[in-house]
């Protein structure tokens, strides 16, 4: 009504319940659990080396005007005796991307869950593009890059030879 619709119009009778049930599938990963995720798919191996899944999709929506961002996550990480599913890591990705949210919070979220798995590191990359950025305000298809670095990752070496890497891998 505040919009100048006519809310009886046909079109807009079920709007409403179709709202609540898209909010509540775009939101379902509050009530996901993320132990239980990566737990169902965690193997004892004696492999040490980097693990990179890289472009995993990415759909979120903005906590300041809930409005969409969508983009890709490289995950990096170096086991530490157990390895994960893949799809687990896609599903952690669900868990924290689909609830209202910031994508620094996003990236710190998934490198929080999964260092805490204990691995000996773990990088998160981000690449999103906002649709609150797009659609209102500057109207600027920009991309926003994040970044999370935990364990043997963290020390400035490591940092940049991961970047050089990741950046060589994402434009092949």
């Amino acid at each position: 009504t505040s919009l100048g619709e006519d809310t009886e119009r046909e079109g807009l009778l079920k709007t409403p319940l179709r709202v609540a049930k898209s909010m509540a599938h775009l939101t379902q990963g509050y009530k996901m659990d993320a132990v239980e995720i990566i737990n169902s798919a965690k193997f004892t191996e004696s492999y040490s080396e980097m693990v990179i899944v890289k472009d995993i999709e990415l759909y979120s929506m903005c906590e300041h005007h809930m409005l969409p961002f969508s983009g890709k996550i490289h995950i990096i990480y170096s086991p530490n005796g157990r390895v994960f599913g893949i799809s687990k890591l896609v599903r952690l990705v669900e868990k924290y991307s689909k609830r209202l949210q910031i994508q620094e919070r996003l990236t710190k979220n998934i490198a929080d869950e999964l260092y805490a798995q204990g691995v000996k590191g773990v990088v998160v990359l981000i690449d999103a593009e906002h649709f609150c950025m797009k659609m209102r305000g500057v109207r600027n298809d920009a991309t926003l890059t994040t970044s999370a670095y935990r364990g043997i990752y963290e020390n400035k070496e490591e940092k940049e030879s991961i970047m050089t890497m990741i950046r060589r891998r994402i434009s092949d």
